[in-house]
């Protein structure tokens, strides 16, 4: 599969228009703690869906739902070890692991994404350690100048974070940064690869990053 560039990823608005618009249909959401956030046609403009390979990204840098150790393991952390080679196991090992809900970062190495940020979600349901892993991932983007980042799903696998739930702390996550810090990110992409994962980022986009 060839690499894919920013510039064939929607953001949030077109994909509605393109891919919802037509199949849209209503469903129940559960209910969310704070105020409902209001249209932002600037804000709506840095965010994304994109179902596919996040190994195959070509941006600055993808988050990488890393385990306390940095040791490379199943899932999306695997596939993230796999495809950038042996390098990045060695730069993870003199990183001295990560708590959760914290971040570090390391080089890209064969991937085409420039760097990796590696985090680690909370094993169970615990939205603050959640909403921190996204948070400081963030940060450290901010940090570092990076401009385009995208997020898989961090605790959703083997972790047993509920997907939906998982679905509304990561939005609201990155809702509540884009609200304080926005100037420099230019697109956050929710990358999916489940269809239910995709199914609940569809359902809950509309309420944090409404179109109207």
């Amino acid at each position: 599969m060839a690499t894919v560039n920013l510039e064939s990823i929607l953001p949030w608005p077109e994909y509605f228009r393109q891919v919802l618009n037509s199949t849209k249909k209503p469903s129940f959401l559960k209910p969310i703690d704070g105020p409902k956030p209001e249209f932002n046609k600037e804000l709506n403009e840095k965010v994304s869906l994109y179902q596919g390979d996040l190994t195959k990204l070509a941006i600055d840098v993808i988050v990488n739902a890393a385990n306390s150790k940095l040791s490379g393991g199943g899932g999306v952390d695997g596939a993230i070890h796999k495809a950038a080679g042996r390098e990045l196991q060695a730069e993870c090992a003199a990183l001295n692991g990560c708590k959760t809900g914290c971040a570090k970062i390391t080089k890209g190495y064969k991937l085409p994404a420039k760097y990796i940020i590696h985090t680690v979600g909370p094993k169970g349901e615990n939205s603050e350690e959640l909403q921190s892993a996204y948070q400081n991932s963030l940060d450290l983007a901010v940090e570092k100048k990076l401009r385009t980042i995208a997020f898989p799903c961090i605790s959703t696998g083997i972790y047993g974070y509920p997907q939906e739930e998982a679905s509304i702390v990561a939005l609201k996550a990155i809702r509540d940064f884009l609200e304080h810090d926005h100037n420099l990110i230019e697109r956050i992409i929710f990358c999916v690869f489940l269809d239910t994962d995709k199914e609940y980022y569809e359902k809950y986009l509309p309420l944090f990053f409404p179109l109207e």
